[in-house]
């Protein structure tokens, strides 16, 4: 929860945008949305889009969405995954019935709908990926520090809410070259640590990534830093595509049991040079969520994929066979 909401000021201006954008009428937002597709029947769907488009939304002809609730029904709880949804439902018919799960998603739904998480696999087509919760989760710090200007340890907080959680602090919480800790109080038998803020912990080398309820909420921010990071492979994947992050190309993969942590560190201390090109791949992979009209046209796309697919709308070869 520590991490949870950002400035007062910056939950200020969200809330703000977002009511605004709730007394446009939809006639609006389905012009707007018109012109872009539009413009995409000239020009086409760019490669990048189209494989994004196809990796968060991969529906095809004949789902159902028939048991799904109306998109006048949505939900406006927890707020910021509304506001989230609305921007883009916004362009579609409000007689439209969508699917959607807010909230930690680990599972696969019954039916197709809108997840901001799903586990990474064969079998989760019924997750439809958006960028939801994006004010919690996207999240890019200024990291001047080089990462030879860093100390040379590795850092965690947290709370213990998984096995692999508690696992990290027991073996390496005391440990006098690493500064790992968990943050909860009521904790038996492991004593809590004071927190982090980001660029306290930006100023070590290594920082662990370990899933929660579902993704790890500081993979983002430790990607676009010049520290390395340190995770299992994942298990859960969001907009950020992490099954498609590749151990050793993007961050340094530990064993599932944390057991690897010393020999990790040590390993790219004595190789900085591999660290540095991680670091570098890592921020390759952050700047493909920097375009922020790309980022709008892709979560369009996705919904405008979601009915045709559950044939609620035209097929638009344009959309459906990206």
């Amino acid at each position: 929860m520590w991490q949870r909401l950002r400035s007062p000021i910056e939950r200020v201006a969200y809330y703000t945008t977002a009511l605004g954008r709730e007394v446009l009428p939809h006639p609006y937002w389905r012009a707007q949305w018109e012109r872009w597709l539009a413009r995409l029947g000239q020009d086409g769907i760019a490669p990048e889009t189209a494989e994004r488009l196809a990796y968060y939304n991969k529906l095809e002809e004949g789902a159902s969405a028939a048991a799904a609730p109306r998109l006048r029904d949505m939900s406006h709880k927890p707020s910021y995954y509304y506001y989230d949804l609305r921007r883009f439902a916004s362009a579609f018919d409000r007689e439209l019935q969508l699917g959607y799960v807010f909230g930690d998603v680990n599972f696969v739904p019954a039916i197709p709908s809108v997840v901001k998480s799903r586990p990474i696999g064969n079998g989760n087509t019924n997750g439809v990926l958006m960028k939801l919760d994006r004010l919690r989760h996207y999240r890019w710090p200024q990291d001047s520090l080089p990462f030879e200007q860093k100390a040379p340890r590795a850092v965690w907080r947290g709370v213990l809410n998984t096995e692999a959680r508690r696992r990290l602090v027991e073996l390496y919480g005391g440990h006098t070259a690493f500064d790992i800790g968990h943050v909860q109080t009521g904790v038996e038998g492991v004593a809590p640590k004071a927190r982090l803020s980001i660029p306290q912990q930006l100023a070590s080398r290594y920082i662990i990534s370990l899933e929660g309820n579902d993704v790890a909420t500081n993979l983002k921010w430790i990607m676009t830093s010049n520290s390395l990071c340190l995770m299992p492979r994942p298990r859960y994947e969001t907009w950020f595509m992490e099954g498609a992050l590749v151990p050793g190309r993007h961050y340094a993969e530990l064993r599932a049991d944390l057991s690897d942590l010393e020999e990790t560190v040590a390993h790219y201390e004595r190789h900085p040079e591999e660290a540095r090109r991680i670091i570098s791949e890592a921020h390759a992979h952050v700047a493909r969520f920097a375009d922020t009209r790309r980022e709008a046209l892709l979560s369009f796309l996705v919904l405008q994929k979601y009915f045709e697919c559950t044939g609620q709308m035209e097929r638009r070869p344009l959309v459906t066979t990206a």
